[in-house]
């Protein structure tokens, strides 16, 4: 299973509705990375890394292109069932850039399960569920807008809503989870999400004005020593997002006693094979978290279900795509959907979807 050609493509996804809200970022189109890999006995996987713009994380789409562009000539002749010597191989041409070695390690994994006949979720260990969870995250809108949309999506199911905030004067963040609470009571699960765009005091305003509303507080600060020093005094669990960077910093968060969960993203920790190990870390301290990305179309969309089918479902708490939000799919027949708030995992071989290759007509680069 060598390595035998290499393609980068760029992709655009319009944002539906005029765009994105963040505390940190408005999108309104997004360049998402297409990686196109093939073995020696022509089978072909593929891969996708798409950060949301230049400002949410130290990624962005013109670095994806090119980290790839670098490694793949050190890449050709790889063997891509050999996912620790792949990610290892990767490491030797370049350091860092997890974000670009994951559309590589999820082409592989793509490849291989189509190899073997059997989806990913298969090669990281078993699926636990034919249909998981999902979760729908509103961006940062009105207070009264903010609510009538977390009522509409308790309506369709979801189990799980994140409503974003921060990026404005806290007490109209106070106003929205309030809001929201008095609409949703406990038909959904809920979760705050600052987007690292409060200060220490105002999140400290927020979960002592709303200790009666029970949700999780995720990434409400910039940096893990400001939640380290406002940890022992909010009155909400508090899960880590961006400031999750790698392993490490996942391992030595748990050990300081900071997190009771995460918001992980696959593309930001390295792919598939990262996101395993993250998944055994967690499960050995019983701490719950989302398996999902920043963005992205069907082929992140198929590797984040196929690594949340096989987490435990008592700490699961659910994928998000970014699927509502972009229009169309790679694959017009077994695109991934969200239906009443859940997500079908693909059976078929590799990651479970197969692209229509001219939807992809930006070529940027090709190595063989």
């Amino acid at each position: 299973m060598k390595l035998s050609k290499l393609a980068v493509f760029r992709h655009s996804l319009p944002v539906k509705g005029g765009g994105y809200r963040m505390a940190n970022a408005f999108v309104e189109s997004l360049e998402s990375t297409i990686v196109r890999l093939e073995s020696a006995c022509g089978l072909v996987g593929w891969g996708e890394t798409c950060p949301v713009g230049p400002t949410y994380a130290p990624a962005h789409a013109a670095g994806a292109q090119a980290a790839l562009i670098t490694m793949a000539p050190g890449l050709m002749g790889a063997a891509l069932d050999e996912p620790l010597l792949l990610q290892r191989r990767m490491d030797s041409l370049l350091n860092g850039h997890h974000y670009a070695k994951a559309a590589i390690d999820m082409a592989a994994y793509d490849i291989v399960g189509k190899k073997l006949n059997c989806p990913a979720g298969h090669l990281l260990g078993g699926a636990m569920a034919d249909r998981i969870p999902s979760y729908y995250a509103s961006p940062v809108g009105s207070p009264d807008d903010t609510a009538r949309l977390a009522e509409e999506k308790a309506r369709e199911g979801y189990p799980r809503m994140q409503v974003k905030i921060s990026g404005r004067p806290v007490e109209i963040d106070i106003e929205c989870v309030t809001k929201v609470w008095e609409r949703i009571g406990g038909r959904m699960r809920l979760a705050v999400d600052g987007n690292r765009g409060l200060t220490t005091r105002d999140a400290l305003l927020l979960s002592n004005s709303c200790k009666h509303i029970p949700f999780i507080f995720e990434q409400p600060c910039d940096s893990i020593d400001e939640i380290a020093a406002i940890r022992n005094q909010l009155h909400h669990p508090v899960y880590l997002d961006e400031g999750a960077t790698d392993l490490a910093t996942v391992i030595g968060a748990i050990g300081r006693g900071l997190v009771d969960g995460f918001g992980m993203k696959l593309t930001r920790i390295g792919g598939l094979t990262q996101m395993a190990r993250f998944r055994d870390v967690c499960e050995s301290r019983q701490l719950p978290h989302t398996v999902d990305d920043a963005w992205g179309g069907d082929i992140i969309a198929a590797a984040c279900v196929q690594v949340g089918a096989t987490v435990a479902p008592r700490l699961f708490e659910g994928t998000w795509l970014a699927q509502p939000y972009i229009e169309g799919h790679y694959d017009a027949d077994g695109g991934i959907v969200i239906e009443k708030g859940h997500i079908e995992v693909p059976k078929t071989p590799g990651l479970g979807i197969s692209p229509e290759e001219s939807v992809f007509s930006d070529e940027i680069a090709r190595f063989s």
